[in-house]
């Protein structure tokens, strides 16, 4: 991540003419004070009435003026913060793209929103009206001081006095409110995570009656979130006061002193006048020092969250040079693969071998470590031991976006964009599938008769994931995807769980005609049936392989899932085909 100071150095032309502003409007301010003394030591004590139109237009043109400054001050801290924080959440957002699969297995959703969202929002906070006011506060209390000391050394004494108390505390609240500001943050985190994921499974919620558990559950967060943010109201109410009793005695402390000089005749009337309004205005930076402290502590917090998510690497990484192949083809092999997540293994000593446009089944029972191996292809993990080779190539070896660009996936759990079904079958090559492509790819996908019966047909807005869409529509969809992408490789896990026989059927028999390497895995046999080479696995090992036939054969786990399928329909077959010997028996005695 650049540090805040990179983006301050980018753009500091604008933040020097934001400050150049801020002093031109805070001197305009200072000279107003030594205009009211004239108006009274001149006009009201020496009655010098001719003067009160000169000055008069004085106090007009100062206040104008200082209307503009101050203006274009806020409009460039405004301009140039929101440019930093744009930067600041894209530079995140791509950081958090470019992480491999591990990170998001730690990392919740909501938690992750938080930081895109919330703590760079603090951290705008922090760089437009935070810093602007600490800038102006410091020059507006310098300049202060500055004409105070020159009017009267001895008044002036009082405001430096209070001036460290006042710094001091602040330091304090900055310390306190720090450390309740990252605990706050975290419980946000917690919070919109748990709404996050209760309105994305709303349906399951309502489906298991569970919206009382559900309730419960966000109040008891929401609850903790209001406690802390209690808490930080009561270490602000403790110490604000605090500020606000001094900066009320201070102008009372020099009205008294003061008018002892005046009647003393050591300093004017004026000069008194001049003072207090001096002392008023050194007021509001004494104020504004508690509540910047407050949102300082706040951004600080956030600042050091955002750092933690960049200071991240992606545990999957590229080499120097990787390989780029002139033309993917799309043979596979597996050599000896082993995988391990969180010390524990999940596939040992995987070995296959895929030519160019063959198909391989992988069947297997849940939890056998079948999409393990999708993921390994895909490098979204690195194998523990073995090789994933593509085209003869070490996988670990060739750039990321070929080789994922070269593999069209159809997954288990299906995920649809908010978007037209246009856009969602267009995503794996947005702008290079045409729309004879999409139709094609959908009447394979047998999606299109029911794409087509919609008012808006492929121009059709889907909800969120995929709302107001059957499982099997959004399967069709997801298989559809993957067809108009039209990769050297199609992998299928488990894509059509959620179809009847039938159209399971259809796309079987369109996808004969996919010229891709194939991977299926499937639960149904009739999904793996065709395949070149079969593979089971158990307990991350392959315990079975070959033909269709060759492991009916076998009488194995194959055989088994086989029987559990298809058995009733056989013993019907057997049946039938006993009666029409009978029949055929009983007809020739006759």
């Amino acid at each position: 991540m650049n540090k805040i100071s990179y983006y301050l150095k980018k753009y500091w032309y604008a933040y020097a003419f934001a400050i150049l502003c801020i002093v031109i409007a805070v001197s305009l301010d200072m000279i107003s004070p030594l205009v009211t003394k004239q108006v009274i030591d001149n006009v009201i004590v020496g009655g010098e009435v001719d003067l009160l139109p000169k000055l008069l237009g004085m106090i007009l043109m100062i206040s104008v003026g200082r209307c503009i400054f101050q203006y274009v001050k806020e409009l460039s801290f405004d301009f140039v913060s929101s440019k930093i924080s744009l930067k600041i959440r894209k530079h995140l957002f791509k950081h958090i793209q470019r992480l491999s699969l591990s990170f998001f297995d730690k990392n919740n959703t909501g938690e992750l929103m938080s930081r895109v969202k919330d703590d760079v929002d603090r951290l705008w906070a922090a760089i437009n009206y935070v810093s602007m006011l600490l800038i102006e506060v410091i020059i507006h209390t310098g300049l202060a001081l500055f004409f105070m000391y020159r009017l009267s050394p001895s008044l002036a004494i009082i405001p430096t006095i209070v001036l460290p108390c006042v710094a001091i505390l602040a330091f304090f609240m900055e310390s306190k409110l720090g450390k309740i500001y990252e605990q706050i943050s975290e419980e946000n985190a917690k919070l919109n995570t748990v709404a996050q994921e209760n309105l994305s499974g709303v349906r399951t919620v309502k489906a298991f009656a569970r919206e009382k558990h559900e309730i419960s559950k966000f109040l008891s967060h929401n609850k903790k979130y209001y406690d802390l943010n209690m808490k930080q109201s009561k270490v602000f109410i403790k110490i604000y006061p605090y500020f606000q009793l001094i900066t009320k005695l201070l102008p009372l402390f020099i009205v008294i002193l003061g008018g002892y000089q005046v009647i003393n005749e050591d300093i004017s009337l004026g000069t008194l006048g001049a003072f207090t309004e001096y002392s008023m205005n050194i007021v509001w930076p004494m104020e504004m020092l508690g509540w910047l402290s407050n949102d300082f502590a706040a951004a600080v917090a956030s600042y050091k969250r955002i750092k933690k998510i960049f200071a991240e690497q992606p545990v999957i990484k590229e080499i120097d040079e990787p390989v780029v192949l002139d033309e993917v083809k799309g043979a596979i092999q597996f050599d000896n693969v082993s995988f391990s997540l969180n010390d524990k293994t999940i596939l040992s000593g995987i070995s296959f071998d895929l030519t160019a446009g063959k198909t391989i089944g992988i069947m297997g029972a849940t939890g056998t470590g079948k999409s393990s191996i999708i993921n390994l292809l895909q490098r979204f993990y690195d194998t523990t031991e073995g090789e994933v080779r593509l085209d003869g190539v070490n996988i670990k070896d060739m750039s990321l976006r070929q080789l994922r660009k070269s593999i069209s996936l159809v997954m288990q759990d299906v995920f649809l964009f908010s978007d037209t079904i246009n856009e969602n079958v267009k995503m794996g090559k947005k702008y290079l599938v045409r729309q004879e492509d999409i139709i094609d790819a959908a009447d394979d996908a047998q999606a299109r008769e029911f794409i087509e019966r919609m008012e808006e047909k492929y121009e059709t807005i889907i909800g969120e994931r995929g709302v107001g869409l059957s499982g099997g529509q959004k399967q069709r969809i997801s298989i559809a995807r993957a067809l108009a992408k039209n990769t050297p490789i199609l992998v299928l896990d488990d894509s059509t769980s959620a179809l009847d026989m039938e159209t399971e059927h259809l796309i079987q028999k369109a996808l004969t005609d996919v010229t891709s390497t194939k991977i299926i895995i499937a639960h149904r046999i009739s999904a793996v049936r065709n395949a070149d080479e079969i593979i089971i696995l158990e307990d991350g090992k392959i315990t079975e392989r070959g033909t269709h036939d060759t492991l009916l054969q076998a009488k194995g786990y194959y055989y088994k899932t086989y029987m559990a399928q298809y058995g009733d329909y056989l013993k019907d077959e057997e049946i039938l085909n006993n009666y029409r010997t009978n029949n055929k028996e009983v007809a020739a005695c006759q």
